[in-house]
């Protein structure tokens, strides 16, 4: 299994626990909106700019465009400033996760040596989000490079999604995500039912679309020597401990 493979759950949950935090919260309430998604992709979405709302359906890609447009819309905070409160809510979640994680600065500076190789083409939300600045204490950087490459492989397995034919509402009633099963999370999203079944046929395209996925980002991986990616796989089990520790 590639490294890109094998982080890739640790990732997905290190760079997306933020969203649920008290720190995210307490971004939401300055935003003046009393739900979850509208400040999430104002947050998330905001370093694509102050763009029609169709934008970042299409960067987000797993959504309906209803959706984002009502969310997109109805946070009156301007999309420049959204981000840079959204990546402070990742850096202050960090710090209170893994302030005691004593190996974060290696861990950041491997993760940002991926986040540097990859090639952001085709990618934009991951593009905005390397682009942020990065805060200079390790355990902060280490949230909001996880944010980064959790951007990666999601913009990446949309453009896996899409050329294997099916579509972006079928891919999240066959994955789901640790919070709900395929349907239940295609309801949050704002899907409209009824769900179609799903079959085997779809099924086995959606895992072709993973492993397309895993060859997809193995090149921004592949920047690090052997050492350096065993470290790699070893601190982010770390970090994920350290993070989800009760």
């Amino acid at each position: 299994m590639s490294v890109g493979a094998t982080v890739n759950n640790h990732i997905q949950q290190l760079g997306g626990a933020f969203m649920f935090s008290r720190e995210a919260r307490t971004y939401a309430a300055e935003t003046g909106v009393d739900e979850f998604f509208g400040p999430y992709t104002r947050g998330r979405g905001g370093v694509l700019g102050e763009v029609d709302a169709d934008v970042v359906t299409a960067a987000f890609g797993f959504f309906p465009g209803h959706s984002i447009r009502t969310a997109w819309e109805s946070v009156a905070m301007p999309a420049e400033k959204a981000a840079q409160r959204y990546a402070v809510a990742c850096q202050e979640f960090g710090r209170r996760k893994l302030g005691a994680f004593e190996e974060s600065a290696r861990l950041a500076a491997l993760m940002e040596a991926v986040a540097v190789a990859a090639d952001p083409s085709g990618v934009p939300l991951f593009a905005g989000w390397r682009a942020m600045p990065l805060p200079t204490d390790p355990a902060a950087r280490v949230m909001q490079l996880a944010h980064v490459l959790r951007e990666l492989r999601g913009g990446l397995h949309l453009l896996a999604v899409r050329a294997s034919g099916i579509t972006p509402l079928q891919a999240v009633l066959v994955s789901g995500s640790p919070l709900n099963d395929g349907p239940g999370q295609a309801r949050w999203y704002g899907w409209p039912e009824p769900f179609e079944e799903i079959t085997d046929e779809i099924r086995d395209a959606w895992k072709q679309a993973e492993s397309v996925t895993d060859e997809l980002i193995a090149p921004a991986f592949a920047v690090l020597a052997d050492g350096d990616a065993d470290d790699l796989v070893r601190l982010v089990a770390a970090a994920h401990t350290a993070t989800f520790a009760r």
